[in-house]
């Protein structure tokens, strides 16, 4: 009796025509989606820029203060910061910046408006600009009142101007937040077993937090308009 025989090499190297995938069939490769990334700015992000605006709501606080002191040895300066020039200059650059504002709410709105209106650039991209503008709107208000807080109608626009602020950082903040926390489920509503996960959270926290911020931008807008007239109304 022979020995049975090793398989040949070329044996060895023969693919197994069944196992093999017909590509031609299925036509050219496409590689897989990326999966979107998280919000941007990121949380870390969102709460150095919270730093950052507190830092420049400081000179509101103390104002009363340093004020006095500029009036009686600034002699030279405090001039110049009262000055129409200083102040046109600086007012302009914030209007400037709030018109930035408006347009991630007509890169959203923009498709249900009776005519079309295209902004260039995504969603991510126009709430970054959005978020940074509105930081450097918060410290070029602080640069045009020279942190005082003014009277009468300006105090009452300017605390509006605070509110607009604080709504979109505790906005923006706290939906960050949740999104890149790790947590699936963040307790239940008083009165209800469900659990509540990221989008139902987020939900009922934008109810509260957008709809202010949309009130007081409105406020706000307003008012700004209403400021711009008085301004050249009594100059």
């Amino acid at each position: 009796m022979q020995p049975p025989q090793p398989p040949s090499e070329s044996t060895n190297l023969k693919p197994d025509v069944d196992a093999v995938t017909d590509r031609s069939r299925f036509g050219p490769q496409r590689p897989a989606p990326k999966r979107p990334g998280g919000l941007q700015p990121s949380f870390k992000v969102l709460i150095g820029l919270t730093f950052v605006t507190v830092c420049l709501l400081l000179p509101f606080v103390f104002s009363p203060i340093y004020l006095d002191t500029m009036r009686d040895q600034a002699i030279e300066l405090h001039p110049i910061l009262r000055g129409e020039l200083y102040k046109q200059a600086t007012g302009f650059g914030s209007v400037t910046l709030v018109l930035v504002e408006v347009l991630l709410t007509v890169r959203k709105r923009s498709r249900s408006w009776p005519f079309a209106l295209k902004v260039p650039g995504s969603m991510q991209i126009w709430r970054s600009v959005h978020i940074f503008a509105g930081v450097s709107l918060v410290a070029l208000v602080g640069i045009h009142t020279i942190g005082a807080r003014g009277v009468n109608f300006n105090a009452a626009f300017l605390w509006v101007f605070f509110g607009v602020t604080l709504t979109a950082l505790i906005g923006v903040v706290s939906e960050t937040g949740i999104l890149e926390s790790t947590q699936r489920f963040f307790g239940t509503l008083p009165g209800s077993t469900q659990p509540l996960t990221k989008g139902t959270l987020i939900r009922n926290l934008r109810s509260l937090w957008l709809t202010s911020h949309i009130f007081l931008v409105w406020m706000f807008a307003v008012m700004l308009i209403i400021h711009i007239f008085l301004v050249y109304y009594f100059a």
